[in-house]
């Protein structure tokens, strides 16, 4: 009785792969959500954009972080991923101005997995009424100075910024954190972080498929 099974393997070996794990395909409403007005965060032609809405005091997104780092690392040229930080008041927002800080003064990317570790697990940085002083002592070890870094949290660029990205999480409809959102207009649902990168993946194919078409 056992050569069913193998002729049923030597079908199989037959069968194209895609025939064998074809990926299922997006719903609308389970899988994401259009976006009623649809806007990237910050557009660049030519690029897809992957923006993701984080908060640095969220235990999820300190989670999600290192396998979302090495998903985007591998990324390819014609995507582009943008951090966003959730402005949702009190400290969202203490953390999103030195988020902002640090990427002016080109910082943002070196001390960003730093961040997540000093609030969650070493409590280096205190998840609620951080001062702007702790934010510059902080990031004083990521090649700042101290003062440097207060000039740019005070300055207005760095508002500009927060106002951008509070405007950025209103439209999008962003809820929670973290949040995917795709060239502005799908945001990301899913019941765990491996689900939510697969349906950014087919969602970023669905955008290439949609431009090669125009």
């Amino acid at each position: 009785m056992t050569f069913v099974p193998r002729l049923l393997l030597a079908a199989l070996a037959l069968l194209p792969l895609g025939a064998i794990a074809a990926p299922a395909p997006l719903v609308e409403g389970t899988d994401y959500v259009e976006i009623a007005s649809p806007a990237p965060y910050a557009p660049l032609a030519g690029k897809i954009e992957v923006a993701e809405v984080f908060g640095y005091t969220c235990s999820h997104c300190a989670h999600f972080e290192p396998q979302l780092a090495a998903w985007a690392a591998k990324l390819p040229k014609d995507v582009r991923f943008s951090p966003v930080p959730a402005a949702f008041g009190g400290p969202w927002d203490s953390y999103a101005r030195g988020y902002y800080a640090a990427e002016q003064l080109g910082i943002a990317k070196r001390s960003h997995q730093a961040v997540f570790d000093a609030i969650h697990v070493s409590r280096t940085l205190p998840g609620q009424g951080v001062s702007p002083q702790q934010l510059a002592d902080f990031y004083a070890n990521h090649g700042v100075t101290a003062e440097r870094f207060l000039d740019a949290l005070r300055g207005d660029a760095v508002e500009e910024k927060l106002k951008a990205a509070r405007a950025f999480a209103a439209r999008s409809g962003i809820q929670g954190t973290p949040s995917i959102i795709v060239n502005g207009k799908y945001l990301v649902r899913g019941n765990s972080f491996d689900d939510m990168l697969r349906i950014t993946d087919a969602l970023i194919a669905r955008e290439r498929a949609a431009a090669r078409r125009r």
